[in-house]
């Protein structure tokens, strides 16, 4: 077990607000649990691959386990269609193993640089929500080390397992999970993509196909206004079949291939993401795109993680970094969806990306941010002139609508509106204070959104 003395400065992958932590990288459940008991008064979180934009996995002044050193696939029931593995496995690692196999991840993020405790932590979702569901509802059980040093087996479907289930780490450090996969014939999609010519089309266009395609999300233009405001390009795909695939693809159907493009550089030059750019960007995209075509191939990789292929990719932002913002709305507040599209574009705000995405039913976990509706994930330069007073008000907007703000993404949220996005939050503190009376886990994030028990705040 390798531990620095030195704090390291650690960020989420937005690259905002850098604190310092010493990091301990454990190998074996037993350095996980000494690496716990040696926390100290500042406590620890556990990291996976730092891909959380904001402060989930930071712990200025205390300790973080990086938890990437446990990183074995223990076992593969590849008739069952299931895998033991540890948390510190990535996402890319199970696909590229299981994907020969037949077998693919259940719900896979934008990037597959994540690991399987980070999804579990988190409650990832991805394309697929209205048909899947999150990542938990797809973990049989998990192995969690708590606070007393205890490893407990953790089953769905307990408190444990809720609190954990989007618990961005807090209730303790996952150490396995045994996680139910989904059959495939090929490694290809078969991809459909159609333009919308405003926000109302798009939104008419997702409701027709929930349950039509297995995933689907729309990205759109937010610097468009006007008859043209929320115009979009809206993709969606399903596993394509073998007897879809021509005759060379059919040799090796399920090979896993991912297409590496430079790094981005390790400086760029703030502004270069300013209106002027991504408005041009916006607007070739849009053109671009076909006004309706159906069935394309395309590989698993560049189908769900087209990012994944530039090392590096948050650095196009420059030394300022980006605020990841995103938010859900519940089916029957679209007024409320349609009012912050019109804020963001009336502003002229750059998004680099805008997604808008539904969601099926809501997810078990306490604190996973999934709940039936309407969900729209930007990007926004950190360097923005008023931009943090003006994602309050769209707080507040989210907040009377009755929806939340992705905790795994913030980086900014005020504490008192938590309560009303996330109603088992005191759930959540009372299990918390039970489980860990001495607050040895807890992180930047649970710190300035005082996630701990009551009692302890």
């Amino acid at each position: 077990m390798s531990a620095d003395a030195v704090p390291v400065p650690l960020t989420g992958w937005a690259r905002t607000a850098p604190t310092a932590a010493r990091v301990i990288r454990p190998r074996t459940y037993e350095e996980a649990a000494a690496a716990v008991r040696g926390c100290g008064v500042r406590g620890g979180i556990a990291r996976g691959l730092g891909r959380a934009y904001g402060d989930a996995a930071q712990n200025a002044g205390g300790t973080v386990l990086d938890m990437t050193g446990l990183d074995r696939i223990h076992a593969i029931d590849a008739t069952g269609g299931t895998v033991l593995c540890d948390a510190g496995v990535s996402l890319h690692r199970l696909i590229e193993v299981l994907l020969p196999l037949g077998w693919f991840v259940p719900v896979t993020p934008g990037t597959r640089q994540v690991t399987v405790g980070g999804a579990i932590g988190a409650d990832v979702h991805g394309r697929n929500h209205p048909a899947s569901g999150s990542f938990s509802r797809h973990v049989l059980s998990l192995e969690l080390l708590t606070a007393d040093g205890e490893i407990r087996t953790v089953s769905p479907g307990t408190p444990l397992f809720d609190a954990t289930a989007g618990g961005l780490g807090l209730t303790g450090v996952i150490l396995t999970a045994t996680v139910q996969l989904l059959p495939v014939e090929t490694s290809l999609m078969s991809v459909d993509t159609e333009r919308a010519t405003d926000l109302d089309d798009l939104m008419a266009r997702l409701t027709a196909t929930d349950r039509r395609h297995r995933y689907s999300a729309a990205w759109i233009d937010l610097l468009a206004r006007g008859a043209a405001t929320g115009r979009a390009v809206l993709t969606r795909g399903d596993h394509a079949p073998l007897d879809a695939l021509p005759a060379r693809a059919r040799r090796a159907p399920l090979a896993f291939r991912t297409p590496q493009f430079p790094a981005a550089p390790a400086f760029v030059p703030d502004g270069l993401l300013g209106r002027p750019a991504v408005g041009l960007f916006n607007e070739l995209r849009y053109r671009r795109a076909p006004r309706a075509r159906s069935g394309r191939l395309q590989r698993i990789s560049a189908f769900f993680h087209p990012l994944d292929g530039m090392p590096h990719g948050n650095r196009v932002y420059g030394r300022g970094g980006f605020v990841r913002y995103q938010f859900v709305v519940g089916d029957g507040q679209e007024d409320a969806l349609r009012r912050i599209v019109r804020r963001v574009s009336e502003r002229r705000c750059p998004p680099s990306l805008a997604v808008l995405k539904r969601f099926g039913e809501a997810a078990p976990g306490w604190l996973s941010f999934p709940v039936p509706g309407w969900t729209l994930a930007l990007a926004l330069p950190a360097g923005l002139p008023g931009l943090g007073a003006f994602l309050d008000r769209l707080d507040e907007e989210v907040a009377t609508a009755g929806g939340r703000v992705c905790l795994a993404e913030d980086s900014r949220l005020r504490p008192e509106l938590l309560a009303s996005m996330y109603p088992r939050l005191d759930d959540f503190r009372a299990l918390r204070s039970e489980l860990d009376p001495r607050g040895v886990f807890t992180s930047d994030l649970s710190r300035r959104l005082n996630l701990q028990a009551t009692g302890n705040l």
